[in-house]
Parts: structure tokens; sequence; C-alpha cells
């Protein structure tokens, strides 16, 4: 069996308040005052998730195969993307194994959300809930992500073939 390791990681700014852009994680709308900036609806932890799918394939980055110079991509919903994406992995003879995501930021807080989110995407990448690890962490309030400018997201998964 050929196994292989992929990490990916993404941070999109949040938007101006009056643009009116949802919050968007994980596939799911997150109530929260702002949302994130981006080309598509910069679900920041599905983007992590979609590069380290296609890093540990082998098979380049979100930027490659959705560029954001793109119009077709724009307001894209990720979630969309995904699926796309495996469809890709699939077709080379990949499967998701596990993945484990993780959302930098001091706020939103996920705990909340995080059994809707393993619902939403779990299937997605043909796995059941608790194949897919969603958490979060804080930057103690250093950085970007800690003064609340944006969140950032890292993934890692393990895909196999054969």
């Amino acid at each position: 069996m050929d196994l292989r390791v992929g990490q990916g990681f993404d941070v999109h700014r949040f938007s101006d308040p009056a643009e009116g852009r949802s919050l968007m994680l994980m596939g799911c709308a997150i109530p929260h005052d702002r949302g994130l900036a981006g080309h598509s609806d910069a679900d920041v932890m599905l983007h992590a998730l979609m590069d380290a799918l296609l890093g540990a394939a082998g098979l380049g980055d979100i930027g490659q195969h959705f560029p954001d110079t793109d119009p077709a991509f724009k307001g894209a919903d990720s979630a969309q993307l995904l699926q796309n994406v495996m469809a890709t992995l699939t077709g080379y003879g990949w499967r998701v194994v596990n993945a484990d995501v993780c959302l930098i930021g001091e706020r939103p807080k996920i705990g909340p959300h995080r059994d809707r989110m393993r619902e939403r995407v779990a299937p997605l990448l043909g796995l059941a809930a608790e194949a897919l690890n969603v958490k979060a962490t804080t930057t103690e309030k250093l950085g970007f992500t800690g003064r609340g400018e944006g969140l950032a997201a890292q993934a890692v998964v393990l895909i196999a073939r054969g």
C-alpha cells in the first residue's frame, strides 16, 4: 500500500464588516461579526485541507487548480472546490485515511460548531466523522491572528493508494 502525508496552510484577513461577508469555516456559516476576505468564500480551513490533499498526492496546490485570477472562482463555495479536489484524487486512485484541521485565531471559538463541521466535511472526504479531527488554537494574542486581523489554518492528511 502506498501511503503519503500532506500538510497545508492558509491565511485570510478579515473583511470589512460593511461587505457583509459570512464567515465560512469547514463549509459551515459561523456566526461572527466579520467574514474573511478572499476571491472565493475564503474558507481558510477548507483551503488548508485542500492544499494538504493535493500536496500529499503530488498534485500542486489550490492556487494552481483554482487560481484567484479566474473569474469562474469568484465567490466559489470551497466545499464544492473540495469535491473537485476529491474527484481528482480518486481519479488517481487515492483515498483519504484521516485528516486533522486546526484553526489559528482568538475568535471565533469553534467548540460549539465542531460536530457540525465534521458532519459537513467528513462525507466529502469519504470518511467517518471520527477520522476527521477539527480543532483550534490561539496565538496568545500575538501576531495578526492575536490582534484579530484574520485567521489561519493548517491541515495534515494521510492518503492511501492500493
